[in-house]
């Protein structure tokens, strides 16, 4: 497995590549949803590449850039495992060398859902994926539908500026409890994570969006929101832990 942290070594290393080139971007602390989009890709493609970036352009709060798990050293032996060809491993001077001067904004669906509590970060999701891509040029590039909306203005910016890319959105990966598999999960406690617990059976259960809020609340959770536009029902709440506010998102296609 190829390790590439420099533009030069990355340049390199794709120019030579034939076939179909998988991609599979990420913010590392890798689990079972991130190795579903690798099996995906390698069973789709010929080259299948894993990127690692913590992206601080798509964090508007400080802190929770602070807390964002990191576990590199785990994630490079779990892409070694699953079969990557090379993890891209850019730094933030890499990718920005501009400063961030440059960026892609998207003024509709970014506004709404996550984007209304979230001022920029769709803006940053966008702008480091574009950058990604252009840097990997795959034929595919995948992404979990658990970031449901994310997948959608990702599929719309690639449309929007004729990429020569298929975005492949994958089925959310859950534990057995019925937890969306997320980095974040690694910040939640005993305690926390029952709670958290809640989402999923509104999401679910609930037979408005009203009754979902009633019932994340009554759990124990702080709502942000949940909507249900286009069939499908979006929440996102925040819980409590010893180490800090978590931030969890979750969404369903209903019935």
């Amino acid at each position: 497995m190829k390790l590439c942290d420099t533009l030069a070594g990355w340049r390199a290393f794709r120019a030579p590549l034939g076939g179909r080139v998988g991609f599979v971007p990420t913010m590392g602390c890798l689990h079972a949803g991130h190795a579903s989009l690798v099996a995906r890709s390698l069973q789709e493609c010929d080259h299948t590449i894993l990127s690692i970036f913590v992206n601080p352009a798509q964090f508007n709060d400080p802190k929770d850039l602070e807390l964002y798990p990191r576990t590199l050293d785990a994630d490079l032996a779990l892409a070694r495992e699953l079969g990557v060809d090379a993890v891209l491993l850019p730094a933030p001077a890499m990718l920005y060398p501009d400063g961030y001067a440059y960026r892609v904004q998207e003024m509709e669906f970014s506004t709404s859902l996550c984007g209304a509590s979230r001022p920029g970060h769709f803006t940053g999701v966008l702008t480091v994926v574009m950058k990604l891509l252009n840097l990997v040029q795959p034929t595919r590039a995948y992404f979990g539908e658990k970031d449901h909306q994310q997948l959608e203005l990702i599929r719309g910016m690639a449309a929007a500026f004729f990429m020569n890319v298929e975005i492949v959105g994958c089925v959310t990966v859950r534990d057995a409890d019925g937890l969306a598999l997320s980095s974040r999960n690694r910040l939640l406690d005993a305690k926390a994570r029952q709670t958290a617990l809640g989402l999923v059976g509104a999401l679910r259960e609930a037979r408005s969006d009203e009754e979902a809020i009633q019932r994340l609340t009554h759990s124990g959770l702080v709502v942000d929101y949940v909507e249900t536009r286009g069939g499908r029902r979006y929440a996102a709440v925040r819980v409590e832990t010893p180490s800090g506010i978590v931030r969890l998102i979750d969404n369903l296609e209903l019935s």
